[in-house]
């Protein structure tokens, strides 16, 4: 179950890269920030599994600002 939450959370991550590095996301689009959100947040629930703390600090920040910016695109999108 560990391992299936690691490269669940690692190909979210990475396709987003993927995606964004190819110009076909944008690093402020709500997609890519969903995924990096998800992708982060299952990385960092792999960690604290395996009790990895320097790598849970690491993703609970990732998700962190992934989140952060997503809110700050709801709040954009409302007053429009």
């Amino acid at each position: 179950m560990s391992e299936a939450i690691a490269y669940s959370g690692m190909l979210l991550i990475l396709g987003a890269f993927m995606l964004e590095t190819r110009n076909i996301l944008d690093s402020k689009n709500w997609i890519y920030l969903t995924m990096m959100a998800l992708g982060s947040g299952l990385l960092a629930i792999r960690a604290l599994m395996i009790e990895e703390w320097a790598f849970l600090i690491l993703e609970v920040v990732w998700c962190l600002a992934a989140v952060i910016a997503l809110v700050g695109l709801s709040s954009i999108s409302n007053e429009n």
